[in-house]
């Protein structure tokens, strides 16, 4: 996943250091999908809609409305995203892990394209607000250490069940 650098990375450039704890959480999200079998990673083990595969499919969604509409002023469906935030969490029926893996990192190259010419100071105005390019990496920075943790707990879910 783009190089994705250790989290204990250290650098007095602030910028460095948001991508390399971006594609930390990027990477943790996409490796808990290792091993699943299909049934595995579409397995609901809590009573919403969430799934591993699930999980990973929504946080593609989080990118491409942070990095994508918020800084090109795009539409939903201009992006190809659901315009609910529940239905992202659910891949088509014949969405593979492989399928959401290849789309949710190319979602991720995508966002750093975006972004990668603009300073974390510059404003985007893409939501109808004027957000920071800091403001953008710290919400998706947020969104990814949230779902995280479902990610994880799903996983060993899946895993204890078998």
């Amino acid at each position: 996943m783009g190089g994705a650098r250790p989290f204990a990375v250290q650098d007095a450039v602030e910028r460095v250091q948001l991508d390399a704890f971006l594609d930390e959480y990027r990477a943790l999200l996409d490796a808990t999908l290792d091993g699943l079998t299909e049934e595995q990673a579409r397995r609901r083990l809590v009573p919403s809609a969430t799934t591993p595969l699930g999980l990973l499919s929504h946080v593609a969604f989080v990118e491409t409305v942070w990095f994508g509409q918020a800084v090109t002023g795009a539409s939903r469906a201009e992006l190809g995203i659901p315009e609910s935030v529940q239905d992202s969490f659910s891949p088509a029926a014949d969405d593979t892990i492989t399928d959401v893996r290849a789309r949710y990192r190319a979602v991720c190259e995508r966002s750093r394209a975006a972004v990668a010419g603009l300073g974390l100071d510059d404003v985007v105005t893409g939501r109808g607000q004027p957000i920071t390019v800091r403001w953008l990496y710290l919400q998706v920075l947020r969104e990814l250490a949230h779902h995280c943790g479902h990610a994880d707990i799903l996983r060993e879910q899946v895993l204890a069940a078998g």
